[in-house]
C-alpha cells in the first residue's frame, strides 16, 4: 500500500485507531506491576515451548501445580492451544521467560476497536441511526465497564484464553453477518473454539444467517427458506464453505487430544493434577445440572463483601452478579426496539452461555463471573441495538460499571 493509501486508510479508521491506542494505554497503565514479569499461570508459554521442540508434552516440570495435567509420566497443558500457537514466534526468541501479560494486552485493546467497527458495520448493513460517538461509547463500555478490564491486564492462562477468544468472536461476527464471508467465518469460529470451547456453539448465528438470507427469524421465513430449492441450495453451499475451514482446523486438534488422552474430544480437563474440583469431576463429570445452582449464584446473586469493623469492601472469589459488574445490562430488560438481529443474538448468546452454567468450575478465583466474557460482546451489541438513548440513566449506570471494574482492575489477585 502506498503512503497515500495508508493515510487514506488511517483517516477512514481514525476512531478505531484512537480506541485501540487509548485502550492499550489504559490497560498498560492499570496492569502496573503485573506487566513487570511473567504471570503466575504461564501455561501457554510452556505449551508453545513444547510445540517448538516438536512435542506435545512439556520439556520440563511446570513452575507450579495449578491446572496442569500429569499423564503417563508426562506434563501437559489441557487448555485449547491457539494462544500458545500465536506465542510460538515470541517464545522462540525469549524462551520460557516470555511475558504472557504483554502478549495479552494488544489483543484486549484490539477488542475495543473491533467491537466499534462491528457496530458500525451492523448499522451499515441493517440500518440504524447511532452516531460514531454512540458506537465508540459502547465499545469503551465493553473495554472498561465490564469484566474485560480486570481480565485483560494480567495474562494467566484462563484470562489470556478469554481475551483472545473475544478477538476471534468479533472477527467471526464481522464475517458471519448476513453469512457474507462463510470461509472466514468458519476459520474465525474454529480459532475461537481453540481458545474457549463454548465459542463453538456460536455457530448457530451463521447457520441462521445462512438460511434467513437477510430476513427476520420467524416461522414463515424459515419455512420459505427450507421450501424454496434455490434459497435452500444457496444456504447449504454457504454452510459447506463455513464448515470446511472449521474441519481443517479441528482435525489436528482432535489428533492432538487422541495422542495425549486417548479421546479426540478430550482436552484433558478431566485429568487435572491435584486439582480442587477433581472429586466433583469424578462424581458428576465435567458438565452436569449438579453445577447449575452454584454457577447461577456466582453469575447473578453474589454481591460485594462489606466489613464494618474495620471498614473494608471486598469481593467473593467465586464471582459477583453481572448486574453489579455491569449495571447497564439491566437496560436489556427494557428495550425500545427489537431489530432483525435481536432474536438471533439472544439465541447465540444463550448457546454460548449454557455450557458455562453446567460446567464443573464456576471460575474461581475471579473478580466477577469471568465465563461471561465469552458472550459479553453479544450483550453490548444488544444494548446498542435496543434503541435506548444515551440519556442520564445510561450514563449513571455506565459510570457505576466503570467504577466497579476499575476497582476490580486495581485489587483483583494483586500480590
Amino acid at each position: 500500500m502506498s503512503e497515500a493509501g495508508w493515510r487514506s486508510w488511517a483517516s477512514a479508521h481514525r476512531v478505531d485507531l484512537l480506541l485501540f491506542g487509548f485502550s492499550l494505554f489504559v490497560y498498560v497503565l492499570s496492569s502496573g506491576s503485573l506487566l513487570a514479569a511473567q504471570s503466575q499461570a504461564p501455561h501457554f508459554v510452556w505449551q508453545a515451548d513444547a510445540f517448538l521442540h516438536g512435542q506435545l508434552h512439556l520439556t520440563a516440570r511446570p513452575p507450579n501445580l495449578n491446572d496442569w495435567v500429569f499423564e503417563r509420566g508426562r506434563w501437559y497443558v489441557s487448555f485449547p492451544p491457539l494462544p500458545a500457537v500465536l506465542m510460538m514466534p515470541f517464545v522462540a526468541f525469549w524462551g520460557l521467560s516470555f511475558n504472557d501479560v504483554a502478549f495479552t494486552l494488544p489483543f484486549a485493546a484490539a477488542n475495543v476497536a473491533l467491537l466499534y467497527r462491528l457496530l458500525r458495520r451492523i448499522q451499515q448493513v441493517e440500518g440504524g441511526s447511532r452516531s460514531e460517538w454512540d458506537h465508540a461509547v459502547f465499545a469503551l463500555v465493553f473495554g472498561f465497564g465490564t469484566l474485560a478490564w480486570s481480565c485483560s491486564i494480567r495474562g494467566e492462562v484462563w484470562f489470556t484464553a478469554e481475551v483472545v477468544g473475544v478477538t476471534c468472536t468479533l472477527l467471526y461476527l464481522h464475517a458471519a453477518l448476513r453469512a457474507k464471508h462463510p470461509v472466514l467465518a468458519g476459520a474465525a469460529l474454529a480459532c475461537g473454539t481453540l481458545c474457549r470451547t463454548p465459542i463453538a456453539f456460536s455457530a448457530v448465528f451463521f447457520l441462521l444467517e445462512a438460511f434467513l438470507d437477510g430476513g427476520r427469524l420467524d416461522g414463515a421465513n424459515l419455512r420459505a427458506a427450507l421450501g424454496d430449492p434455490q434459497r435452500r441450495n444457496k444456504a447449504v453451499k454457504r454452510v459447506a464453505l463455513f464448515a470446511a475451514p472449521a474441519a481443517v482446523i479441528a482435525a489436528p486438534m482432535a489428533w492432538m487430544n487422541a495422542v495425549r488422552f486417548g479421546n479426540p474430544a478430550e482436552f484433558g480437563h478431566s485429568h487435572l493434577y491435584a486439582n480442587r474440583v477433581n472429586l466433583d469431576i469424578r462424581a458428576h463429570g465435567l458438565f452436569s445440572f449438579h453445577y447449575l445452582g452454584r454457577n447461577l449464584r456466582s453469575a447473578f446473586l453474589l454481591l460485594p463483601k462489606l466489613d464494618l469493623q474495620p471498614f473494608r469492601l471486598g469481593y467473593d472469589p467465586n464471582g459477583m452478579s453481572l448486574l453489579v459488574t455491569t449495571p447497564l445490562f439491566a437496560l436489556l430488560l427494557f428495550p425500545r426496539e427489537r431489530p432483525r438481529l435481536w432474536r438471533l443474538l439472544w439465541i447465540t448468546l444463550a448457546a454460548v452461555a449454557l455450557p458455562g452454567f453446567l460446567y464443573q468450575n464456576n471460575g474461581w478465583q475471579q473478580f466477577g463471573f469471568r465465563f461471561s466474557l465469552d458472550y459479553t460482546p453479544y450483550l453490548i451489541i444488544l444494548l446498542a441495538l435496543s434503541g435506548r438513548a444515551l440519556d442520564g440513566v445510561f450514563w449513571v449506570l455506565a459510570a457505576l460499571g466503570v467504577a466497579v471494574n476499575a476497582w476490580g482492575a486495581a485489587v483483583f489477585n494483586r500480590t
